[in-house]
């Protein structure tokens, strides 16, 4: 699938971008606009270097679009910030639907052991308010996940992954 070195280049590249989506957020509480815009126009150099064909770029496209109306959805009542939803969807036009679901996974488990260790912090230092989530951290992980286990590691993946 990965034969050059610019789709190599590429996935190191959305893996930097996943890092300062979670440092700005840890920082800020914020993923800026301009990073998830960037990882979503990205997307179809990455297709181009991976040779994806019609049918897979139709699905790429189909995976975000749905991506975007369950997340949207969450955005509405309150269950996910706006910059979450946008990085999610962007990563949605990069990774399969299978390493989409591994990404989900590892997002939730890694989200809920932040949402726990958070809020224990805020109960041990007696915040009157309930914590703010940077749960960018969470979803960088899980691309971090997919782009190490799936595409820089296949072999590995196939072992972490069953």
């Amino acid at each position: 699938m990965l034969g050059s070195s610019f789709s190599y280049g590429l996935l190191i590249a959305l893996a930097i971008a996943l890092l300062v989506a979670a440092y700005t957020d840890i920082r800020r509480r914020q993923i800026d606009n301009w990073l998830n815009a960037g990882i979503a126009l990205a997307a179809p150099l990455f297709w181009w270097a991976s040779h994806m064909g019609l049918a897979e770029i139709g699905w790429q496209l189909a995976l975000a679009a749905g991506a975007f109306v369950v997340l949207a959805g969450l955005f509405a009542i309150g269950a996910m910030g706006g910059g979450d939803v946008k990085l999610l969807v962007a990563l949605a036009l990069w990774i399969k639907p299978v390493g989409f679901a591994q990404l989900l996974m590892v997002m939730a488990v890694s989200g809920g052991v932040l949402t726990v260790a958070l809020a224990a912090w805020h109960v041990a230092r007696r915040h009157p308010r309930k914590p703010s989530i940077p749960y960018g951290i969470a979803i960088a992980l899980g691309g971090l996940w997919v782009i190490a286990s799936g595409y820089l590691f296949p072999a590995a993946g196939t072992v972490l992954a069953g």
